[in-house]
């Protein structure tokens, strides 16, 4: 017991990343060589997918621990830093956890296990090598919320959109194809502009390690200053795209609408990479005392993020199928959240922290809840018009509707909670009237969307046709209920998560903190020292913001 605690002392970073990987490696050489036809090809087939399952399941589940493990350490403040080969930065890799880190390699956890759960349903058998693509999925967002380095950002950004190109696919299916191409050619764009800020950022600082670079671009002066500024643009439109921000969002309704009922659920995360990297790139480097370079970001981000919640409520208002109006909620929660990154204090930010959580869990049990519907609707599926009745209206009715209340932020439910969280923090900012108006608004426009929805799906039957007679299995509605189970344990635990996030925010305002624990390391670059953010925007950042307004 004491051999197995030093090592997870030693190599917690990097576990929650090895693990995923290599659970892909071995599905691989265990072979998918039934194929679709699986689950009735004989009992040899049926073993072979058993022990895939098992394997699959057991993985995800003890990524879940490690994840547990990664929040409990950091929690206490300690921010944990692995060098690979034990080259110190920068010089070398390194992977850092903290406050934040963790968290979103706890929620990447909480969602894939449920979802992986519900694909082993049957989805799992609709295509080749599913549970190994799922798996280095799981590694590239961890890679993505672990990495100290921009570079390496970049890298696992390619692992986890290599494996989502493969996941959007799978079943098969025209539409999913045409959505796919344009998938893939939009984030291979995103992916060159993205080598392109990293070559500008590395170009005026010498360094991409995310501390060191943090140090160096409060110092630079002239024409570097504006180099790196538009690198800093450059990055915000990568992660724009990625995070589904306007005018970057277009992509996203289609392409979730499309993919299968898992692989979208598992999506839910996808969006959160961009607005974290957002976060890590314009909080930390870009953020508050980077010098002239102070909140480069600011006077495009809250713009964008307000536009994408009322373009994305308005979406889903027009939307005629159910999945296509998930999706565009989706789209609305991603503009709440950078909402709240973008009024750059520590209040907004934990809040929308919160709000993170909350968004990502009821949208990935509302995808998995659009498929149930969808089976009991015959030929229809999840279009909005009339169908025969559902075969279990009492409990699809429940699950709809504890999705619409806590989606649109109705009372006690963490949705409220997170959006009273953001109100609040808002209060007596410049943007007040523009934030307040934009949430009260989408939450109002997203109810009468639900509602709408719910009103054709239950109560507009067509009682002449047969109803269908297939309902939904133990191992699909187990998925849901654990969904729901997790937004009531926000709520529930809305105190300690709260506590936990404000520690998170706080966190990261501390720059020299940061890189002390990353940098100051084998006789490594000296850090400045310098204050937590006190809630004030630095007097070097009034021209930088005037000039890019």
């Amino acid at each position: 017991m004491a051999a197995l605690q030093a090592f997870w002392q030693a190599h917690a970073p990097v576990l929650s990343v090895l693990l995923p990987s290599l659970t892909a490696v071995a599905l691989l050489l265990l072979g998918d060589h039934d194929g679709p036809s699986a689950q009735g090809g004989g009992h040899g087939s049926a073993a072979r997918l058993a022990r895939r399952r098992a394997l699959s399941l057991a993985s995800a589940t003890l990524g879940l621990l490690l994840a547990l493990a990664l929040v409990a350490r950091a929690s206490s403040g300690e921010l944990t830093v692995y060098e690979l080969g034990e080259w110190p930065a920068p010089f070398g890799i390194v992977m850092v956890v903290d406050r934040l880190a963790a968290l979103m390699v706890l929620l990447t956890q909480a969602v894939a296990l449920p979802v992986l759960g519900y694909a082993c349903g049957g989805w799992d058998t609709r295509g080749r090598h599913f549970h190994a693509i799922f798996h280095f999925q799981l590694m590239g967002l961890n890679g993505a919320f672990l990495t100290g380095d921009l570079f390496n950002l970049f890298v696992f950004f390619e692992v986890l959109l290599i494996a989502s190109y493969v996941l959007l696919l799978h079943g098969q299916g025209r539409e999913r194809l045409r959505m796919g191409v344009h998938y893939v050619v939009l984030n291979l764009t995103a992916s060159a502009l993205f080598l392109i800020g990293l070559a500008i950022i590395y170009s005026v600082t010498g360094t991409l390690n995310m501390a060191d670079v943090a140090l160096k671009v409060a110092q630079l002066q002239g024409a570097e200053l504006r180099l790196a500024q538009a690198a800093a643009l450059i990055l915000l439109v990568v992660f724009g795209l990625k995070a589904a921000l306007v005018p970057l969002y277009f992509w996203l309704p289609g392409a979730y609408a499309a993919a299968s009922a898992p692989v979208a659920a598992l999506f839910a995360v996808m969006t959160k990479v961009g607005v974290y990297a957002i976060v890590r790139v314009h909080w930390v480097i870009f953020g508050l005392d980077a010098g002239a370079a102070t909140l480069t970001a600011q006077p495009w981000l809250l713009p964008a993020a307000l536009m994408t919640s009322v373009l994305g409520v308005l979406g889903a208002l027009a939307a005629h199928t159910l999945a296509r109006l998930v999706a565009y909620l989706t789209v609305a929660s991603v503009g709440t959240i950078a909402a709240g990154v973008a009024l750059f204090t520590p209040e907004t930010l934990s809040a929308a922290l919160y709000y993170t959580l909350h968004s990502t869990v009821v949208i990935a049990g509302l995808f998995l809840f659009v498929e149930l519907a969808a089976a009991q609707r015959g030929a229809v599926g999840d279009r909005l018009q009339p169908a025969p009745a559902v075969r279990e209206p009492v409990l699809l009715g429940v699950m709809m509707l504890f999705g619409a209340a806590s989606a649109a932020g109705l009372p006690p439910l963490p949705g409220f909670l997170g959006k009273v969280m953001l109100l609040q923090s808002s209060a007596g900012l410049p943007a007040q009237p523009w934030v307040w108006s934009v949430m009260l608004g989408v939450g109002f426009l997203t109810l009468i969307g639900l509602a709408r929805a719910g009103i054709v799906m239950f109560w507009h039957v067509e009682p002449a046709q047969p109803a269908p007679s297939a309902g939904g299995s133990a191992r699909l509605l187990a998925a849901p209920w654990a969904f729901m189970a997790l937004t009531v344990a926000l709520a529930v635990g809305a105190a300690p998560v709260k506590a936990y996030t404000d520690a998170a925010a706080r966190q990261l305002t501390d720059k020299a903190g940061y890189a002390a624990a990353v940098l100051a390391r084998h006789g490594g670059p000296q850090v400045p020292t310098t204050r937590p953010y006190d809630g004030r925007v630095p007097a070097s950042a009034v021209p930088a913001q005037e000039e890019a307004r």
